[in-house]
């Protein structure tokens, strides 16, 4: 009996420690409620060989208690509200190791600037282009402006005909979110990456068409079988 009590004991202690850790600011709010946190008359019990039941809350407690591990609200919306048996420590983490791998997963696509000025040598456009196909292969978008500076405002038709070119010459991974544009002193225009294998339409076209011509060309072929055999053009008269 004094076994028993000195076991009871200790579960509440540890589940004393727990609440401690749990104190947060008031501005914030729980994600999840716990335990004696759970008001609600009933719940569905889910977690590691526990068959998945509907029960009192008072009912999920105790075998909780039994278990030596937590009940923890996961879907509160649920009709009954959704609670699993799992040691709250262990729950905290396997919910941080699975935002950390969904963060992960994320593609971060980031704003890269090329700046060109309305004379640009073939050279340096050439360095910049290389430069804008590396930051497209890696899903960032890009922005190219021509910066006209003091009276190098009278070519902007020749920084108009630059982007274009730049826009023409990454069209194979590029497609132009918006069209020269002129602010300011800065024309500029946008391109984001393209999906990979996805070829155009009109290449998508020519394919079906020279798949289509392929089988009309197989299909009129004769095969051995139907070609005519040599040799027997003589006729069938008898003579009389």
């Amino acid at each position: 009996m004094a076994h028993i009590q000195q076991t009871t004991i200790k579960i509440h202690q540890k589940r004393k420690d727990k609440y401690q850790l749990m104190k947060i600011d008031k501005k914030k709010q729980p994600q999840y409620r716990v335990n004696e946190q759970i008001h609600v008359k009933e719940v569905r019990i889910v977690g590691e060989e526990v068959d998945s039941v509907v029960m009192s809350t008072r009912d999920a407690l105790r075998l909780a208690e039994e278990k030596g591990v937590d009940l923890v609200e996961i879907s509160p919306n649920a009709n009954p509200p959704v609670c699993r048996l799992i040691e709250y420590s262990k729950f905290l983490y396997q919910q941080k190791k699975k935002a950390k791998e969904m963060k992960a997963k994320q593609v971060k696509v980031e704003l890269k600037e090329i700046r060109f000025g309305p004379q640009t040598a073939e050279a340096d456009y050439n360095f910049k282009l290389k430069h804008a196909q590396e930051f497209l292969k890696d899903g960032n978008k890009v922005k190219a402006y021509v910066f006209f500076k003091g009276r190098s405002i009278v070519f902007k038709e020749q920084g108009e005909v630059l982007l274009l070119r730049f826009a023409n010459d990454l069209e194979e991974i590029a497609k132009v979110e918006n069209m020269p544009v002129l602010e300011g002193k800065r024309m500029s225009i946008m391109l984001s990456p393209k999906k990979p294998g996805q070829p155009k339409k009109s290449q998508q076209r020519s394919d079906a068409e020279k798949k289509q011509q392929s089988e009309k060309e197989t299909a009129n072929t004769p095969t051995p079988s139907e070609a005519p055999a040599e040799g027997n053009n003589e006729s069938n008269v008898t003579e009389e």
